[in-house]
């Protein structure tokens, strides 16, 4: 989907089980210093300033619903929840949760997840590191917590081509990243310099393009068994007359091809593969747009795009998939794969099937 695009990162299952909820829901206060600026991989930070940075964090515990942080508007209880504003309160997070054995997943904007009505039996960390620094013509170094549709924007207003469809995708830079979204015959992975991620272990790591192999809607962060988050990118793209133009053709073309302003999660499918037709496609042709279970429904506009339409569950969400599935396999013999990402309560790996 083009709106594959939420920095989602999942730590493997603890080896100590949480309670759901607590009995006394409250804060667990430690304060915290919001640093917004500019950063580069720091594998040198002492003892002292770990554990200082650690106690200034502040988990809610218990209360946070998860509807409240996906595009979908679905989603019950985290055991824990807290905001980030830089590396060094993203590295913090991630230590608190390995030491004390709590699962954790890193969200940004919410744009490509389905939360369980049950919630998620861990720590939810939102990723709100959203630096962005132009270091020179071209070249952007961006938080991971940035929204990808403001730097598209940004970008091409400047005159530089390679993000233009990212005007109309509004999840985070790490989702864009992590899924390598794309849309109009670009791909993230196209302008991509550098990235910038935190292993499990807390440490930092620089890894450049050729590093990297990207894929149709995938990326090496999906199969690294120890990435713990994406923390920055740095974007470097060239210059072109036209890049302004083309940014609000394609933002035009998706306001009138898409159900702009609805609660969905943008293309719930991938395009299959070497087929030269869409899914929203098949969906259509199968007959399914406006089908509906309960308050989970095929929009009327564009055919993938699933949108709740009315208290949708997580239950209808995945009955609509799974029946819009069945129904396309039985007409044109053609298995959809999804894009979005469910988290039940006890997930503990973001892609435990490969090929999805």
């Amino acid at each position: 989907m083009v709106l594959c695009t939420e920095a989602l990162i999942l730590s493997p299952v603890s080896t100590m089980s949480i309670s759901l909820c607590y009995n006394s829901p409250g804060l667990l206060l430690l304060h915290s210093p919001k640093t917004r600026g500019p950063f580069l991989c720091n594998h040198s930070s002492s003892k002292q300033e770990q554990t200082q940075n650690r106690n200034e964090l502040k988990f809610v515990r218990g209360k946070k619903l998860l509807k409240h942080l996906s595009t979908w508007g679905i989603g019950g209880p985290c055991n824990h929840f807290i905001q980030v504003f830089d590396q060094t309160q993203l590295v913090s997070a991630v230590r608190y949760c390995d030491e004390h054995s709590i699962r954790f997943i890193v969200i940004g904007k919410g744009s490509n997840c389905l939360f369980d009505d049950l919630g998620f039996d861990g720590c939810v960390i939102l990723n709100r590191i959203e630096f962005l620094e132009k270091k020179e013509p071209g070249v952007y170094i961006v938080g991971s917590g940035f929204r990808f549709n403001k730097l598209g924007v940004k970008c091409s207003n400047e005159g530089f081509t390679g993000l233009e469809f990212a005007g109309g995708i509004p999840g985070s830079v790490g989702g864009a990243i992590y899924m390598n979204a794309g849309a109009n015959g670009q791909e993230t992975a196209d302008s991509v310099h550098s990235v910038d991620i935190i292993t499990k272990d807390g440490k930092c790591h620089s890894l450049s393009r050729s590093d990297l192999n990207f894929g149709y809607r995938s990326s090496p962060f999906q199969v690294m068994q120890e990435l713990a988050a994406i923390i920055a990118v740095t974007f470097k793209l060239q210059q072109s007359e036209s890049a302004k133009r083309t940014l609000y053709e394609y933002m035009e073309r998706r306001r009138v091809s898409q159900p702009v302003g609805e609660q969905s999660a943008g293309s719930v499918f991938r395009n299959p593969s070497d087929m030269g037709v869409a899914a929203a496609e098949l969906i259509d042709k199968a007959g399914l747009k406006g089908f509906r279970v309960g308050g989970a429904m095929v929009s009327k506009i564009h055919a993938n795009f699933f949108i709740n339409c009315g208290g949708s569950t997580s239950q209808d969400m995945l009955e609509l998939i799974a029946r819009v599935k069945e129904k396309v396999d039985q007409k044109f013999a053609v298995q959809l794969k999804e894009e979005v990402t469910y988290i039940n309560p006890h997930y503990g790996d973001v892609n435990p099937d490969k090929d999805r």
